[in-house]
């Protein structure tokens, strides 16, 4: 926790007085050359986000049910593996840090109670960290060019050209997204701090690894379209982790696939400021890494947030599972009024932390017409479109998880008998929150902070900040958290008075949501099953939209082939055979092709 805390105390010094110059020369490394540490405003902004997670997660896991002594050893080397990779100063160590990273979490999936589906789960993690490893090597070996300069710093004096710029777009979008893949596995089955840590800074050092990649060492010399990949994996990523997070009956799961949804937006925030800044849009780009920005580190706090609450629910009413849980609302209150604030902010609603990343990166998207390229216009207004869908599916997710974790009736004698977990765990909920109010009330402050890291991004340092109060670029629009969160309290407050001085029932204690019916009979203390809302009747008309993927109806010990995997993932879109599915992906990659080498891209 006290390392944690000092990444967290060292990044926003940093920040604060000025980033150190020069970098520190380690006494090993590889063969050809010794290794070095740095920290530059973008490496800095993603240790605070891992300091500040990861002295939460630490904190609760002084206090939680003590596990398995072999899941000891691999927190910290996850921890040190995250902020290895990003203090590294040279390529060497930056795959080091992510490859010990990898190892680590798997480890802790692995020993999670020895059981079959978590040992399916560290192997699928594990082979994409491999892919990870293969796509992101030879695109720091491009990088290095033919002298193989491994350094951050030579790579930035010889940025590539031609077909290797192409060649290290497209592998460090796999790389990135095969470590983006590694979350649902590795956090649905770890241990809850580790679960926390993973949801947290992963999204972050995902982003980490894209900026550094493709905005830092390849230089401001590319051309707008570069954005356009970024800008729809982006929408399309956000979208599917949206409509995945609907469909999950198990609380952590769903954590996992909402938080795919948000790193989503923050990775099409990332390829509109590479778009912008290609076109030579210097305030737009600004705008739009600033999104990016606040999105990663938003999320990276309400995420964990959320995340260290579903483990305490676990720990205290013995399930992960919505249909085993409810009515915890009475039985522990400060988790679920910190769950409803992290609620609240995964669903991007002002004043909290996830509303100024969605507000900016929605204001950045629809000046996408500003770039004079009809492919990249295109694409910005489908990925306005996907983004409001995504928010809006995100948004509901989150209603799904509370409504069936904390309100209604307990759905089981070991919910009925949940109880607030212990004082370190209730800090380690609290801390989070906190920071998710902070962060939401004074992110011109914060963007204030990210001006170094803007300035790697973009070029410039100059953030879209006037009195503390965000602006939409060279618009009049503004965003000003403190005098919305003023009116929302006064309004709020004085709803809550009317309502309490005009009401003819005396206040009553009963369930928060008990979906119309009567209080149960004694003899059925926790209800008659079928009048309480299930997980999968919350999400059937979305089921019956989408239909069930073919792969979901395979037998279990039964490994699908190559054909019956892209079926189950083409095969649910609705009125479409997986045939026509398939040609219709097909016609879309050839359009994109066609967009991308229009010659008004260059």
């Amino acid at each position: 926790m006290g390392v944690s805390a000092g990444f967290a105390v060292l990044a926003a010094f940093s920040l604060l007085a000025g980033l150190p110059e020069g970098v520190l020369a380690l006494p090993l490394g590889p063969p050809w050359g010794a290794a070095s540490l740095a920290l530059d405003g973008l490496s800095a902004w993603f240790l605070l986000l891992l300091g500040m997670v990861g002295a939460c997660t630490s904190l609760f896991a002084l206090g939680a049910p003590p596990g398995p002594a072999r899941s000891l050893p691999p927190f910290p080397l996850l921890l040190a593996g995250m902020a290895l990779s990003l203090t590294a100063a040279d390529a060497f160590l930056l795959l080091l840090g992510l490859g010990l990273a990898a190892l680590a979490a798997g480890a802790l999936v692995a020993v999670e109670h020895g059981q079959a589906e978590a040992r399916m789960a560290a192997r699928r993690h594990l082979i994409l960290a491999a892919l990870a490893a293969g796509c992101l090597m030879p695109a720091c070996g491009l990088l290095a060019g033919p002298a193989g300069a491994y350094d951050f710093a030579a790579m930035r004096g010889v940025p590539p050209e031609g077909w290797r710029a192409g060649a290290v777009l497209a592998l460090g979008m796999l790389g990135a997204g095969a470590l983006a893949g590694q979350l649902p596995f590795a956090q649905g089955a770890a241990p809850g701090h580790a679960a926390a840590l993973l949801s947290g800074a992963m999204p972050g050092l995902t982003i980490y690894v894209l900026a550094r990649l493709l905005a830092d060492l390849c230089g401001p010399a590319q051309p707008s379209w570069w954005g356009l990949p970024l800008l729809a994996a982006g929408a399309v990523s956000a979208l599917l982790g949206a409509l995945q997070a609907l469909r999950e009956e198990d609380g952590q799961s769903l954590l996992a696939w909402a938080g795919i949804g948000h790193l989503g937006l923050a990775v099409s925030g990332l390829g509109l400021a590479l778009a912008f800044r290609g076109a030579d849009l210097g305030a737009l780009a600004g705008l739009a890494a600033g999104a990016a920005l606040l999105q990663a580190l938003g999320q990276g706090v309400f995420m964990a947030l959320l995340v260290l609450a579903a483990g305490a629910v676990a720990h205290t009413a013995g399930s992960r599972k919505l249909d085993r849980l409810g009515g915890l609302i009475h039985a522990m209150p400060v988790t679920a009024a910190c769950t409803l604030i992290g609620v609240l902010a995964a669903s991007c609603l002002p004043p909290l932390s996830g509303f100024a990343g969605a507000w900016l990166l929605l204001q950045s998207v629809l000046a996408g017409w500003r770039v004079g390229f009809i492919g990249f216009q295109l694409a910005a207004a489908a990925a306005t479109v996907l983004a409001a869908l995504a928010l809006a599916l995100v948004a509901a997710a989150m209603l799904r998880l509370f409504g069936m974790a904390f309100l209604g009736r307990p759905r089981s004698p070991r919910g009925a008998g949940a109880h607030e977990v212990s004082r370190p765990e209730r800090w380690a909920i609290l801390l989070p929150a906190g920071l998710t109010l902070l962060l939401g009330l004074f992110p011109g402050v914060l963007l204030l902070l990210a001006e170094p890291a803007l300035g790697v991004l973009t070029g410039r340092a100059a953030a879209p900040v006037r009195d503390l109060a965000l602006l939409a670029g060279d618009r009049p629009a503004a965003y000003a958290p403190l005098v919305l969160a003023l009116v929302l309290a006064l309004s709020g407050g004085l709803l809550a008075w009317l309502l309490r001085r005009r009401s003819p029932l005396a206040a009553a204690r009963g369930p928060a949501w008990d979906g119309g019916f009567i209080a149960p009979p004694d003899y059925l203390p926790f209800g008659d099953p079928l009048t309480q809302p299930s997980a999968s009747g919350l999400a059937q008309p979305l089921r019956r939209m989408l239909g069930e993927p073919r792969a979901a109806r395979l037998p279990s010990d039964s490994t699908p082939r190559l054909r019956d995997w892209l079926a189950g993932r083409v095969g649910w879109l609705p009125g479409l055979t997986a045939r026509q599915g398939l040609s219709l992906g097909f016609g879309t990659l050839v359009l994109l092709l066609v967009l991308l080498l229009w010659p008004g891209g260059r």
